[in-house]
């Protein structure tokens, strides 16, 4: 089998480029190890930024985004019983971001791919890229129970921090750190109790109220890393949401049946460079953010139109000079989306050893925060996202 990128990973990183090769008349094969069902279903990011929207629309990938997702101009904070609303449209020029579970991102772009682009095979488990210092380099990988290989002009890992590509870069190094507590998040069959993302640090620890539908909560309490989320009982978890929640006014959480209980750990992560020879990383394989400032999949999304951009680029002119930058114009967003993950994380979590000094230094940069335009505006700028490129 040959092709012109081959693409180990149906996660968002990997079919969006697809979509975006495709549409610039460069072809590519899909590799991805779990079947449709796994893909489609598994639950990860919600939140896309104001770029993110616009380059899934620019794709053809936006329709039923637009009729299904939910737009917001703005998130809560919430500290000291308080609540402070950050306008994102009046702060940043009118960006926003939709709330738009990353599972509808891979089911619309799954049906793109089926219906006009190259191949994307289910169940096909990349085992190695090799020759990535060559000009053909290649991807065993087993299908149907049998081994076949992949000749490509370029290979690019979407497959997370786990997959055989970040394995294939020599000599890279890693900057990582783990935090020492988790997300003990939920779905529940229960209206959001606000229209908007509320983010609360309280003592106790920090809470998110997202959404995935107008009748269905996302919410997320902060718990020690090692956490059982069996230890939790449904009512334990809807009385400790209400306590963190709190406020002075008549607010109150709605409560409903949990669909879903799970434990995400907290981590940062940036593998450099992303880049080895013909082989490029994207998405998980390069970098990993704590949940706290929604960054995860929109990072993904720079990585794949900044490589769709260069390849186009090269197919164009014949130059490599955009595909020699790849790494380090990624870099520069990723680094800054991991500043402010971590600024967003530090700011809300209440850490196990945290003094009362440090505890009070939260509360005191959150009033800094609804007190200044100049730091309100910073947040809104980051979360609805940096420019890619």
């Amino acid at each position: 089998m040959r092709t012109t990128v081959g693409i180990i990973g149906a996660g968002p990183a990997g079919l969006l480029l697809a979509r975006l090769l495709h549409n610039a008349g460069i072809d590519s094969v899909v590799l991805e190890s779990r079947d449709r069902a796994y893909v489609e279903r598994r639950q990860r990011a919600g939140i896309l930024e104001q770029g993110t929207v616009d380059v899934l629309r620019e794709a053809g990938a936006g329709e039923r985004m637009d009729r299904e997702g939910l737009r917001h101009d703005g998130i809560e904070l919430r500290f000291d019983r308080r609540r402070h609303r950050v306008d994102f449209p009046a702060l940043t020029g009118g960006r926003s971001v939709m709330v738009y579970a990353q599972t509808e991102v891979c089911k619309d772009l799954i049906a793109l791919q089926l219906k006009e682009g190259g191949p994307l095979l289910f169940e096909a488990e990349a085992l190695a890229v090799e020759g990535a210092e060559t000009d053909r380099p290649r991807i065993r990988f087993r299908h149907q129970g049998a081994e076949d290989v992949l000749e490509c002009d370029y290979v690019v890992g979407c497959d997370g921090f786990w997959g055989v590509a970040r394995a294939a870069v020599p000599d890279g190094r890693t900057f990582e750190r783990t935090y020492p507590f988790g997300w003990l998040g939920i779905l529940a069959d229960v209206a959001p109790s606000h229209d908007e993302l509320v983010y609360a640090r309280h003592d106790r620890g920090f809470a998110l109220l997202s959404m995935r539908s107008p009748s269905v909560s996302r919410l997320y309490l902060q718990v020690p890393a090692d956490t059982d989320a069996d230890d939790w009982s449904d009512e334990r978890i809807w009385d400790e949401l209400e306590r963190r929640f709190e406020t002075d006014d008549d607010w109150t959480l709605r409560r409903g049946p949990l669909t879903q209980k799970s434990v995400t750990p907290m981590r940062s992560y940036v593998h450099e460079p992303m880049r080895h020879g013909r082989l490029f990383l994207a998405g998980d394989a390069a970098h990993i953010v704590p949940p706290t400032g929604a960054k995860g999949l929109n990072l993904a999304v720079g990585d794949v139109v900044t490589l769709a951009r260069a390849l186009v680029h090269r197919t164009a002119t014949g130059s490599d000079e955009l595909i020699d930058a790849y790494s380090a114009t990624c870099l520069r967003r990723v680094w800054q989306a991991e500043r402010f993950s971590y600024d967003m994380t530090t700011l809300l979590h209440t850490a196990p050893d945290a003094t009362p000094f440090e505890n009070r230094l939260q509360v005191a940069r959150l009033e800094r925060i609804t007190s200044s335009r100049a730091a309100e505006t910073d947040l809104a700028e980051a979360y609805t996202g940096f420019p890619i490129g």
